[in-house]
């Protein structure tokens, strides 16, 4: 539809700053040979990268600009009816440098450059109307910049801050590898590694008596700093509940009914606990939720017996049960989180139980260590990349005499 033909045209400039300074017989005079485009949403007016020869102005409707090839709407700037768009790249010749296209449907002024220079530019007041209006754009992508640059700085910063609450979070586990190097009947050796600065899985083992190990594994539901704040919660009171309590199962009900208690998250925890009596290899263990850990005993490997037992921080008042199983020189348990076996490959294939038996079954006669190491490094073959979708944690314990 040409300007000149249509009748609704003076209405729509009259509420337009660039004319408003201006007759507005001149003006439809002067646009008397343009285009009013009756655009659908979703059209494109510009594309990045092609040369421009008009100036456009939205008359009705959502047109945006979008910058990069996100298409986010943190990457979206609006162009107000009324606004000009095209102008600077008919200005100086050179690419336009974002997509322009209509949100909604729209009506939009079409302006070719010769027009828009040669007879709109040289009407009065028009010229000093577009210099405003430059400026207040101008005054605005200030705005902006200074605003992404202070969100650029707080990002730095809490950056900085993840980084040392990961620092934070790794120092209240125990060290990964070995972590009993000092004895020679019993190897114990853990590894974590979160999916994201902090993590929700945890691990745990330390003597409560000279002969009795306690150890434990977990996974808190979701990531990132709330997941993180559970875990540490639950860690701390892990070991306060360890000393006091004469069994796995009665420790799960003790940590489960604290956790319930001002967990407005509705967070939880699945977790596996053992005492192990070294001595003796007499393992007492219960299970709240946790995926059962890897038995290689007697030169087969199979999945732990586990009892029934609920998540943990998820019902006040839940019980749980207590099994039993020897361990005898050379046995091997391989516990872990599901960040481990349901790592994917691009086919969505998981790594799986099966995958991870098969290394198990070769770990009597090597170090603990080199297990552990041996499952992240294949883990990371099969998905043919380092970085984990899921906290990845394992804890592997082999009587040695």
């Amino acid at each position: 539809m040409h300007a000149g033909a249509d009748a609704s045209l003076a209405s729509d400039l009259a509420g337009i700053a660039l004319f408003q300074r201006t007759d507005s017989g001149l003006i439809l005079d002067a646009l008397g040979a343009c285009e009013v485009l009756e655009l659908a949403a979703g059209t494109t007016l510009l594309k990045a990268g092609e040369i421009n020869h008009n100036v456009y102005i939205p008359l009705s409707g959502a047109v945006v600009v979008q910058l990069g090839a996100q298409s986010n709407a943190d990457a979206l700037i609006p162009i107000a009816v009324g606004e000009c768009v095209g102008e600077l790249s008919a200005i100086d010749g050179k690419p336009a440098s974002g997509l322009v296209l209509t949100q909604t449907a729209a009506r939009v002024l079409k302006i070719p450059q010769a027009i828009f220079w040669n007879r709109l530019m040289i009407l009065p007041g028009v010229a000093a109307s577009f210099m405003g209006l430059l400026s207040e754009r101008l005054r605005r992508t200030t705005g902006q910049a200074l605003k992404a640059q202070a969100e650029q700085i707080e990002l730095k910063h809490l950056r900085k801050e993840l980084q040392l609450a990961r620092q934070l979070q790794s120092s209240m586990l125990p060290a990964q590898g070995p972590l009993f190097p000092g004895r020679h009947d019993l190897e114990v050796c853990g590894f974590m590694e979160p999916a994201s600065d902090v993590g929700g899985d945890l691990f745990d083992a330390f003597f409560v008596r000279e002969q009795q190990l306690f150890f434990c594994i977990g996974d808190v539901s979701g990531h990132g700093i709330a997941s993180a704040l559970f875990m540490a919660r639950a860690v701390g009171l892990l070991r306060i509940l360890a000393t006091s309590c004469h069994g796995p199962d009665l420790l799960l009900q003790a940590l489960n009914d604290r956790l319930c208690v001002n967990n407005d998250a509705n967070l939880f925890v699945t977790m596996f606990c053992g005492f192990l009596d070294v001595s003796t290899g007499q393992l007492v263990y219960s299970n709240g939720g946790h995926c059962p850990p890897i038995l290689l005993a007697g030169g087969q490997v199979r999945d732990l017996l586990l009892p029934k037992g609920p998540l943990i921080g998820a019902i006040p008042g839940a019980r749980f049960l207590p099994m039993t199983q020897a361990l005898d020189v050379n046995d091997v348990l391989f516990c872990y989180t599901d960040g481990v076996t349901e790592a994917q490959n691009s086919a969505g294939e998981e790594f799986s139980e099966e995958r991870c038996r098969q290394i198990i079954e070769r770990a009597a006669e090597r170090p603990l260590q080199t297990v552990l190491d041996g499952v992240r490094r294949e883990v990371a073959e099969f998905t043919r990349t380092e970085i984990l979708d899921d906290d990845f944690t394992m804890l592997a314990l082999k009587r040695t005499a």
